[in-house]
């Protein structure tokens, strides 16, 4: 039986439409998926809310497609990379210090910051109306709130220059607590259960005008870096490197799409070493001699 005139093109269309679809599954299907973890600096909600975006700016500039694996804790992402339960990691400098001692890690990345540079910094924060706390050494006997244990700029960092520079130890405290968020830290404050916290400067500067004032800000630390295991497929990291390293804030364009980012990220990005992260072994081993467990 032939076909008619009219049909004969439907049946062609059709035919060409369905091999262009199986073809297009069997490509999206073909696309390796890659993990990201990141560090907890907010509620899981936020953490998507402010990391997905990067994740689709990945899968649309490299040939992987990239899913965002949450974590409850530090901990949690250093098991990650362990297990090989993640491909890419945004670590601290002290995670990724300790999580070096135990796993095969290199560091690709690290962020810019609004000025350019690749650092950022640790604040201590108090409330607004607080006339009593204006510096670190105002700090002895009252009480503090940090982050988790392994934050380099919510523990590792003002608990060192608290030592080093204020002559303040844990014990010269009311009492000090660790929570898992940093904007969990500077509601705590806010609310009045602790004197002052100590946080991420993009946290600090969210709660500028809602009522925390900066009492200390840290010298540069450099940018929370993003890690691979160090047998992890070179094509993978050439790809990510590329992708993110083609980003420039003073590009109208680049700024849109870096918008959507969490602020610690928005900026662009640079090569990462590993010697970038000598001051925070050096502030581990400093602690740890005067009984500061970073676990």
């Amino acid at each position: 039986m032939r076909l008619s005139n009219v049909v004969r093109p439907i049946f062609i269309f059709a035919v060409i439409f369905c091999w262009l679809s199986i073809v297009s599954v069997h490509r999206a299907e073909a696309r390796k998926t890659v993990y990201f973890s990141a560090i907890t600096l907010y509620h899981p909600i936020v953490m998507y809310q402010k990391y997905q975006p990067l994740m689709n700016y990945l899968s649309k500039n490299t040939p992987y497609n990239f899913e965002l694996k949450l974590n409850r804790d530090y901990r949690n992402i250093m098991g990650y990379l362990a297990k090989k339960e993640v491909q890419l990691a945004l670590l601290g400098g002290s995670t990724y210090v300790l999580a070096k001692q135990k796993i095969d890690i290199i560091p690709i990345l690290k962020p810019l910051g609004a000025d350019g540079s690749p650092f950022y910094r640790s604040v201590i924060v108090t409330r607004s109306n607080n006339a009593s706390i204006n510096s670190l050494k105002d700090l002895r006997n009252k009480s503090v709130a940090f982050p988790s244990v392994f934050s380099t700029s919510g523990f590792l960092t003002p608990v060192y220059h608290l030592y080093a520079d204020a002559n303040i130890s844990l014990t010269d405290l009311s009492r000090h607590e660790n929570f898992r968020y940093h904007d969990t830290v500077a509601r705590e404050v806010l609310r009045g259960n602790f004197d002052a916290g100590a946080v991420i400067d993009v946290v600090a500067k969210q709660f500028e005008n809602r009522g925390l004032k900066k009492i200390w800000t840290s010298p540069p630390i450099p940018g929370l870096p993003i890690v691979v295991r160090a047998d992890e497929d070179p094509e993978l990291v050439a790809a990510v490197k590329k992708a993110l390293l083609a980003l420039d804030y003073s590009n109208p364009d680049h700024r849109v799409i870096m918008s959507e980012w969490d602020a610690e990220l928005r900026y662009g990005f640079s090569v990462a070493r590993d010697k970038d992260y000598d001051t925070q072994r050096k502030m581990v081993i400093f602690l740890k001699k005067r009984g500061v467990s970073i676990p």
